[in-house]
């Protein structure tokens, strides 16, 4: 195997914290902290991060700690050639759920010094309806924030406490940058907050509303969690044997808006791509890379595999991939070439390919409530009014209701905040398909009312949730659903 160390020289002694991260998972470790890693080393300044845990996994928090929050990052361009870099730029680590390491964290938060707050908690961490956008106020740990302000559960009221102490002590707010997978995230987690708070202070609400900037991002790399298994393959590949080790792809993006009142790194010399507006970027890799993603979930997991690059070696998916991404997403981007839209196409593909991430299907799957919006059903509602067939995101909404029968029925947990109703509606559907379907899709706070009044689209969902509940070979399934398209 050919291996490449990357070491920065970067000292962190000799620089102090400007960002504050919440959502301390894989993601942030091996896309935001490379990125400030390579800034620090090029500019210097003081943007060391402090990172937080704050639903869960104290370990981590607690083995970063030991490690003097030093890690590795290993990606794979292949089975063959890796490149080892060793972060730094991780300062201090906190865990919100103790009393201690909440006090701690919103004590760095509204520290003068912090200039930036950024955020990978996934699209459920904001609490809001996948379709409308509105806050979940009725949501346990909402509820909580409003009724113990000060010892808030959710980023939502960590970031209100931290502000509302940066303004009574006379320092500018930090600006808020969310780097989860959701459309306009930096709009939407605007409007988080601002509900939330206006939920306690209408005066301090507004106050966050004319001061406070939440520009939007778009992120893109594949990081898959870190298995037992994985360790056990990094540590053969690289001689790396710690338990904060993270694996990924080589490739990797970041774009920008720029709008940092605050002051911000200077991130374009690590090859950040800023920009005034990003929602082409985003939309494009949310379709795009996320929507296959998401159709290779569900019905690779159907079909028996268990890895990404394991489903793409079957002919009929790939091909199946290939004809939603040039097909029924490309006519949604008009601000792209048909060829740039090719070039990203093979690109993904090929990306996909890497069989050296072990990327699991099952963990794509989760949270399948919150992705489908977003990934999937607003293309569908754009190809609707163009009177363009969609046969593979059909496919697709029939293949995320099969999984989640199959995954009742074995017992398994789906990880989704709508986890409960989704498993009654299965309960009370099991012995009709007809129903269940309907009964889905009039689920409004997942799919728009014209989906759910749509009773040819209804009719052929059940269609194909009935093919699939049979058995029926899903690689014919996919090739019949191409030949019926324009029926």
């Amino acid at each position: 195997m050919k291996i490449k160390y990357i070491d920065s020289d970067l000292n962190p002694d000799q620089h102090e914290i400007g960002i504050v991260h919440i959502g301390l998972g894989a993601f942030h470790r091996a896309h935001q902290a490379v990125y400030l890693e390579k800034t620090l080393a090029q500019h210097g300044g003081d943007w060391m991060i402090a990172s937080a845990n704050i639903r869960s996994n104290y370990s981590l928090v607690e083995q970063l700690q030991q490690a003097k929050h030093r890690y590795h990052v290993v990606e794979y361009a292949d089975t063959k050639t890796v490149a080892i870099r060793e972060i730094k730029a991780i300062k201090t680590a906190y865990f919100s759920g103790s009393n201690d390491g909440c006090a701690g964290l919103l004590a760095q938060m509204s520290s003068e010094s912090t200039k930036i707050v950024t955020l990978t908690v996934t699209e459920k961490g904001y609490y809001l309806s996948p379709l409308s956008g509105a806050l979940l106020t009725d949501n346990a740990n909402i509820q909580h924030d409003l009724q113990n302000p000060a010892q808030p559960k959710t980023a939502l009221g960590l970031i209100l406490v931290a502000l509302k102490q940066r303004r009574s002590q006379g320092f500018e707010p930090f600006t808020v940058l969310s780097c989860d997978n959701m459309p306009h995230n930096g709009e939407r987690t605007r409007g988080a907050v601002i509900a939330l708070a206006q939920m306690q202070d209408i005066e301090f609400a507004d106050w966050i509303e004319k001061t406070v900037a939440f520009p939007n991002s778009m992120v893109d790399r594949i990081v898959p969690a870190v298995s037992e298994q994985d360790l056990i393959m990094i540590q053969a590949d690289t001689g790396i044997s710690e338990p904060t080790v993270v694996k990924c792809e080589q490739f990797s993006q970041w774009v920008v808006e720029d709008h940092f009142p605050a002051g911000r790194p200077q991130w374009e010399s690590a090859g950040v791509q800023m920009v005034d507006n990003v929602s082409s970027y985003e939309m494009m890799k949310l379709r795009m890379l996320n929507g296959s993603h998401s159709l290779l979930a569900y019905l690779g997991y159907i079909a028996g595999y268990q890895t990404v690059a394991q489903a793409m070696q079957d002919r009929d998916i790939r091909a199946f991939l290939e004809h939603y991404m040039m097909q029924e997403v490309a006519p949604t981007l008009p601000y792209f070439s048909q060829s740039e839209l090719a070039t990203y196409c093979q690109q993904l593909l090929a990306r996909f390919d890497n069989d050296s991430l072990q990327h699991q299907l099952q963990q794509i799957a989760m949270d399948g409530s919150q992705k489908l919006p977003q990934r999937w059903l607003s293309g569908l509602i754009e190809l609707q009014n163009k009177s363009l067939p969609a046969p593979a995101i059909e496919l697709g909404i029939a293949g995320w209701i099969v999984f989640l029968s199959q995954a009742k029925e074995k017992k398994q947990k789906i990880n989704d905040p709508l986890e409960v109703a989704l498993l009654e509606l299965l309960h009370r559907h099991s012995s009709s398909s007809k129903g269940l379907v309907s009964a889905m899709l009039q689920r409004h706070d997942i799919f728009p009312t014209s989906l759910s009044t749509n009773h040819p689209l209804i009719q052929r969902v059940l269609n194909l949730v009935d093919r699939l509940s049979a058995g029926e070979n899903i690689q014919r399934v996919m090739r019949t659903a191409f030949q019926n398209k324009d029926k």
